[in-house]
């Protein structure tokens, strides 16, 4: 059976950095090849492709992720109906029988420890026991149930027993997801039934070449310090290191189709969900950049080339170019020689399964030394790559 899919294969270098910690603060690594490589996590760049996704789509077309789920439906209801105050206690005890009818997870309010000296501690707002994910139209049909209850005279309890209204709530749970639910995905461990299988697959970015952590050892001076008081404020270290990545994705365009259906569509009838969604995510995962230590670093780069391959079989990841680590030999660093494996490693292994078959191929590159990419594909602009891959997605899907 045909498949549509989507691989996106990044090369990028950042200078000293410390985008994604573990838990001693250092610089995430992995071993491959044999030599240990610079690594950032496929859950850091996920959370930067999402937060991108805030300056491409509109917001209707993006989910929250969050604990405080019941105080985000309050905050809706309270958009959607002046008149009710989304801090009442009363709305916010609706909304977390609503949220929880809808998803079956329980939304209690946390504990709160008394400290010393406070006489009073401030009630929370309920919360789930994890993050929920719920689109913005998830959210408001929710809460067109909570003010269509609070308008009755009823509480949460008494209103959703009726079962009209509980299917209600659970269907609009798994109805019209958000770009980001249906490529990312979701997981609700109390109703399996709405949980939403991902559509993208995003890989642990990889170091090209042997990497070491270095450390920075880092003083700061007291500005209130005067003249004859000499010594540090603050002595710390931070560790870093630098690197050139090969970050890769995959997205299966039909399974995203499946996830989105038709829902996107009410505001821009004609349009296809499923390409702009293909848009935004290419876009946002290729210009994206987790936020670790950004502001000591200030490591603000942008690939160095991007390879994207539209599929018909199944989705192949090139770091197996990179298995033997890259070596700069001093004059052209890393960029030239990965450049130079993945442009030999690409056709041989496309050619050695057949997988360059009814594949169409565009290539974002700067500078020399990513040359030998040019003879992988069409050359373009992000930009244009953007427009060109969604509209090869909608011509192949033959639109939704």
């Amino acid at each position: 059976m045909s498949r549509t899919i989507l691989d996106v294969h990044v090369l990028q270098t950042v200078p000293p950095s410390n985008l994604n910690r573990d838990d001693t603060g250092s610089p995430k690594t992995a071993v491959y090849g044999g030599v240990r490589r610079a690594r950032v996590s496929s859950q850091a760049w996920k959370r930067a492709t999402r937060k991108a996704f805030n300056g491409i789509l509109d917001p209707r077309e993006i989910g929250v992720r969050t604990r405080k789920v019941a105080e985000a439906l309050a905050e809706r209801v309270e958009a959607k109906d002046s008149s009710v105050n989304g801090q009442d206690e009363k709305v916010l005890a609706f909304a977390a029988e609503a949220i929880f009818t809808a998803t079956g997870s329980k939304i209690t309010v946390p504990t709160r420890k008394k400290t010393k000296g406070d006489d009073e501690i401030p009630k929370a707002a309920p919360e789930s026991s994890y993050l929920m994910f719920l689109s913005a139209r998830q959210l408001d049909g929710l809460a067109d149930l909570v003010i269509e209850g609070i308008g009755a005279g009823q509480d949460g309890k008494t209103y959703f027993k009726d079962k009209e209204k509980k299917a209600e709530a659970r269907a609009i749970a798994n109805r019209a997801h958000s770009v980001d639910i249906a490529l990312f995905g979701r997981m609700v461990a109390d109703t399996a039934d709405i949980n939403v299988d991902a559509a993208a697959q995003v890989a642990h970015a990889l170091g090209v070449h042997a990497v070491e952590t270095e450390s920075d050892y880092f003083t700061a001076v007291d500005d209130k310090n005067t003249d004859g008081e000499s010594g540090a404020g603050m002595i710390g270290t931070v560790d870093f290191n630098s690197s050139t990545l090969y970050r890769y994705a995959a997205v299966d365009v039909d399974r995203l189709r499946d996830n989105l259906g038709k829902g996107l569509d009410d505001e821009k009838p004609g349009s296809d969900p499923v390409r702009r969604a293909v848009e935004a995510f290419l876009e946002g995962f290729v210009t994206s950049l987790p936020t670790g230590k950004i502001n000591t670093f200030g490591n603000h780069t942008l690939p160095d080339a991007v390879v994207v391959k539209l599929r018909t079989t199944r989705p192949i990841s090139f770091v197996g170019a990179f298995e033997t680590p890259v070596v700069a030999d001093g004059l052209s660093g890393h960029v030239e020689g990965a450049c130079a494996a993945l442009a030999s490693y690409v056709p041989a292994v496309e050619g050695a399964y057949g997988a360059e078959k009814d594949t169409e191929t565009w290539v974002v590159r700067v500078g020399q030394a990513t040359a030998p990419l040019s003879a992988l594909g069409s050359e373009t602009t992000l930009d244009e790559l953007v427009v060109s891959v969604g509209a090869a997605v909608e011509s192949r899907l033959g639109g939704v």
